[in-house]
């Protein structure tokens, strides 16, 4: 792909200032774009401005509060002149709050899961919508879903709720992007493995989830993923060689959706 082939693009990355979001940043501002990236932390996305440089604005504000998508893509059109596409990356484990197996989710742990994962993508989304809408100019929407959406680990990574947002991100995708393609307007999913992110600091300090990793994404020797590994095709579906690309999902996860994980010895 040509080094600038984000040339006047202009992208808005819900939980950018960190982790998988942050990467693709550095990744869409180094293709050429402009980026206003935005995570729950200020200080995290002070720093996230500060790497990223002037092609960058960063702000703070929490994915499941409906205005912060809003003020995000408004702060990217005062500041760069137009908004052409949105990567929705914000979410992570619902451990901390219940989630778990069937039998022991509690109803926090559920409801805060599926906000996090589900509602927060659902607003980003909408307000990237009604944006395209509005200046009939089409527009590309990425969403960050995960293998746990359709190929569970059920001894390591047995987080019901968070399966449930994951797989729900897809059918939601799919369901908009047919809804909006005569709009000109594509939605897909990146659905990664386990990547070492702050939210995966559990599974990537786990001898035994490591060990299990080793086998289950058993490309590149056996490992886990970096946030890098993604970049690629988060490019490509930001840029116009995606145009004719909308509904898609699309594993990024070194075998994993493949592979049993099963000892060969």
């Amino acid at each position: 792909m040509s080094v600038n082939i984000l040339e006047n693009k202009k992208i808005v990355v819900i939980g950018g200032t960190t982790g998988i979001g942050f990467s693709a940043a550095k990744s869409f501002i180094k293709h050429g774009a402009n980026v206003v990236v935005v995570g729950r932390d200020a200080g995290h996305a002070e720093e996230a401005k500060k790497n990223l440089g002037n092609s960058s604005e960063a702000m703070s504000g929490d994915a499941v509060h409906p205005e912060t998508p809003i003020n995000a893509i408004n702060l990217c059109i005062k500041k760069f002149g137009s908004f052409d596409g949105l990567y929705h990356v914000a979410g992570g484990s619902g451990r901390g709050w219940g989630d778990g197996p069937l039998h022991s989710i509690t109803l926090e742990g559920w409801n805060k899961t599926l906000e996090f994962n589900l509602t927060s993508l659902m607003l980003s989304n909408q307000a990237a919508i009604n944006q395209f809408i509005k200046h009939k100019s089409g527009g590309t929407i990425l969403n960050i879903g995960s293998v746990l959406g359709f190929s569970p680990s059920p001894e390591f990574f047995s987080t019901h709720a968070y399966a449930a947002a994951k797989s729900a991100v897809i059918g939601f995708s799919k369901s908009v992007a047919a809804y909006y393609a005569k709009n000109n307007i594509r939605i897909n999913v990146i659905a990664p493995g386990l990547v070492e992110t702050p939210m995966a600091s559990r599974a990537a300090n786990d001898e035994g989830i490591l060990s299990f990793i080793k086998r289950k994404q058993p490309l590149d020797g056996g490992r886990i993923g970096q946030p890098g590994d993604l970049d690629g095709l988060a490019v490509y579906f930001m840029s116009d060689y995606s145009s004719f690309t909308t509904g898609q999902v699309i594993a990024v996860d070194g075998g994993w959706s493949v592979t049993d994980g099963a000892s060969s010895e």
